[in-house]
């Protein structure tokens, strides 16, 4: 890589990209991709659109697709898993830790998962499968079953000699775990301790007793006890004290960014797979749902003023139904800017991706604002029995969520530039903007059709 192109941050590292493709420039995608570590290399695929990503796999070195695979969302995962035959699946997660296996296949079919179970080695296919066997939420699902343990009463030189020879000691490894016959813990040895201490002691005068998880505990419960606690590693047991795994530092990281892109997201209505190149129609449906919802309490709002239509005239009708055109854009738009602002947070929206990420809110906000266009067109005609007050709410509706998936995507940009926080005051200002938009299209459509 040229020194003048070096880039000092992930947004001119996705320009880089963006200009090598576009120049096909193979050698230099090749190097970059030989150059970046697993997670920026994950992050980098998470930042295009399907069919560029595709291209860049091909530049990804064939050793390293399966820790990639196991990295990236799990939506995106999905998408490769689909294509893949079981014995490209086999090659793919061969050399992969337990975890990382287990990512891989949870996004597999019955027919993957059961091939490539059998082709795993005994023992790390004991640990898929009983990673499996926890649900999404507990700590179970997230631990790392590979411990460095040992049995009370041997001496600190014999614990030496025997993780030197199976080569037990990685990155991950913070303490040795020191159980009974049975694998119920009894106590932990710092890797220090381990080293500094006479060679000649018994492991059982310096363990100390540990803090332990419990494997069915919630995993947002468990990483905020870590954080309170300052601990970076944590060992494992089920509910008869048995040890089954540990929970590192990264794992606890990767609980905390899990909980917050999911608080995140629910607080707008967007799906939990849902980032911000997820393609065009799965984009529409996942937030087409809570649409819905948010419809019901709409039509409440509307249902309440309704009360009082005795002692107003006809035109009260585009009162009743005011609400409905301003709630449903705002939705709309809170669920488009909850996505980008994400994406602008991880570094993911840079150059062209912009222009992308504008034609699929775009059609994600008239594809959606079709649907519920008719859906309240149709309720407003069986209310009012009206065919213009039905015609003027259908296309006010329409309008008013495809500008508002729009402004989801400009208004976060725009701030940005502007050296403002997207996620302080994007909110405030697209609901003004939705307010707005609605009540002008709504009134001005009335105006020229009814009046």
């Amino acid at each position: 890589m040229r020194d003048e192109e070096k880039y000092t941050n992930s947004e001119e590292q996705l320009l880089y990209i963006q200009k090598r493709l576009d120049e096909e420039d193979t050698a230099a995608l090749s190097e970059l991709f030989t150059e970046l570590d697993i997670l920026s290399i994950a992050r980098t695929l998470e930042s295009f659109p399907t069919k560029t990503r595709d291209r860049l796999w091909e530049y990804i070195p064939e050793a390293l697709l399966g820790e990639v695979l196991a990295e990236v969302d799990e939506d995106i995962r999905a998408d490769y898993i689909e294509d893949l035959s079981a014995s490209d699946v086999e090659q793919i997660v061969k050399g992969l830790d337990a975890q990382e296996v287990a990512e891989v296949l949870d996004v597999a079919d019955e027919q993957i998962k059961t091939t490539v179970y059998a082709s795993l080695d005994q023992e790390i296919r004991a640990q898929v499968e009983n990673l499996h066997s926890y649900e999404d939420d507990v700590v179970g699902r997230y631990m790392d079953p590979e411990t460095v343990n040992v049995k009370q009463g041997v001496s600190l030189e014999a614990v030496q000699r025997y993780i030197r020879i199976h080569q037990l000691l990685d990155d991950e490894s913070q303490q040795i775990m020191v159980t009974d016959k049975d694998k119920r813990l009894l106590g932990t040895l710092t890797l220090i301790d381990l080293v500094k201490q006479p060679q000649e002691s018994v492991v059982d005068e310096y363990m100390v007793a540990p803090f332990t998880l419990n494997d069915q505990m919630k995993v947002n419960e468990a990483a905020a006890l870590l954080r309170s606690k300052e601990l970076p590693f944590v060992p494992v047991c089920d509910s008869d004290g048995l040890l089954v795994g540990q929970l590192n530092a990264a794992d606890v990281l990767e609980i905390t960014q899990d909980d917050a892109d999911m608080t995140l997201k629910h607080m707008s209505g967007v799906s939990d797979e849902e980032e911000v190149f997820t393609p065009i129609l799965r984009s529409a449906k996942s937030r087409g749902i809570w649409l819905g919802i948010n419809l019901l309490t709409a039509f409440l709002a509307a249902f309440v003023i309704g009360q009082f239509e005795e002692v107003l005239d006809q035109i009260v009708a585009l009162a009743i139904l005011m609400p409905v055109v301003a709630s449903m854009g705002g939705i709309a738009g809170s669920q488009t800017l909850t996505v980008v602002i994400r994406g602008l947070a991880l570094g993911q929206i840079a150059g062209n991706n912009k222009q992308w990420l504008y034609n699929k809110e775009l059609w994600v906000g008239m594809s959606n604002g079709l649907v519920w266009a008719l859906v309240v067109g149709g309720i407003s005609y069986l209310w009012f029995g009206d065919p213009l007050i039905t015609l003027v709410i259908t296309l006010a509706i329409f309008v008013n969520m495809s500008l508002a998936n729009l402004s989801g995507v400009l208004i976060p940009l725009v701030l940005k530039r502007l050296q403002i926080d997207p996620a302080l005051s994007g909110a405030v200002i697209l609901t003004t903007v939705t307010d707005v938009v609605g009540f002008m299209s709504f009134l001005g459509l009335a105006t020229l059709i009814i009046l």
